[in-house]
């Protein structure tokens, strides 16, 4: 487990990590991988279905759908890059992770959580046009724009994940390497480092108050301005159309801000382990897997498209 140098330098001797996952007990364990392996799989394929559906009818082609299309695929990439390795630690009694690994999931737990998070950012502005100006809605949000807004989410994403990541290469290990969760994350890494961390976690502070702040502020001003819309319409019917459209938006964006930025802003990491892997599980894993169910059940558009591919694949008895 030990070994003399690293292939990234002097900076540790530790050439894999543990990961203690979310139980020791064997019957627990058994449990627990059949209702992984049933969240993986139901995710993977309702956001494969939303994918499929999109792509496939003609009257979904715009923004507001091509922005959910996205979403699908980030969230089959989110939880593509823990599940799987849990999983296989719940099949072996060496749960293991490489020093390599384990940067590798926390490269891209970081890019893909802040690309869902400027995705949904443009959502809400999708969202704010359609209703506050809808006159201008196929002027300003075009297929073209769409892919740029999306591109730009990735980009940063991308410089997010790099900032944080290339400081943790300096970092020492000197002879703890159980992690105390069921996959790698900086604030779980950073209590195992034998070196003074206070500069990763000034570097984490700052990128993640960055990140979801100016995310989440584009969404806040977009729905001020959405209600103080909705609000001057006089038809009740159109009011609760209006409201219904931008539900399951906020529902997503509840669920994937809140429980993110309390696990990683939380005072200590040490502290509160147990609700620091509830919270991981429900960003990490269970939004993916609710997002295309929250889309489908708001979404008459969505719901119609699904039932069309599935008659139209459906085999001949």
């Amino acid at each position: 487990m030990f070994s003399e140098s690293y292939g990234l330098g002097n900076q540790t001797g530790i050439t894999e990590f543990i990961l203690l996952g979310l139980s020791n007990n064997p019957q627990i364990q058994d449990f627990l991988l059949f209702v992984f392996m049933i969240i993986f799989l139901v995710t993977i394929l309702g956001n494969i279905a939303i994918i499929l559906v999109i792509s496939s009818e003609h009257h979904l082609q715009m923004p507001m759908f091509l922005l959910l299309r996205y979403l699908a695929f980030v969230d089959i990439c989110y939880i593509s890059v823990t599940v799987p390795k849990m999983l296989a630690n719940f099949l072996t009694k060496q749960k293991t992770i490489s020093w390599e690994g384990c940067i590798s999931q926390i490269f891209f737990l970081l890019q893909i959580a802040c690309t869902e998070s400027f995705i949904l950012s443009a959502m809400g502005y999708d969202r704010y046009v359609a209703i506050c100006d809808p006159l201008k809605y196929s002027r300003y949000l075009t297929r073209e724009m769409c892919n740029k807004m999306v591109g730009t989410a990735w980009l940063l994403g991308f410089f997010f994940s790099i900032v944080n990541v290339l400081p943790l290469l300096n970092l020492h290990f000197c002879n703890n390497n159980i992690i105390r969760h069921y996959t790698c994350e900086i604030p779980s890494l950073l209590t195992l480092s034998c070196t003074d961390t206070l500069t990763n976690y000034i570097i984490l502070l700052i990128s993640v108050l960055a990140v979801s702040l100016s995310s989440f502020l584009i969404i806040l001003i977009s729905y001020i301005y959405i209600i103080s819309t909705i609000l001057k319409i006089n038809s009740a019917e159109s009011r609760q159309k209006a409201f219904s459209t931008c539900s399951s938006h906020l529902i997503v964006v509840c669920l994937c801000y809140f429980s993110g930025i309390i696990c990683y802003m939380k005072p200590s990491p040490k502290s509160l382990m147990d609700l620091d892997n509830i919270l991981s599980i429900q960003y990490s894993v269970l939004t993916p897997m609710l997002n295309p169910i929250i889309y489908s059940l708001k979404n008459k558009e969505i719901l119609s498209g699904a039932e069309k591919l599935f008659r139209n694949h459906r085999p001949n008895v």
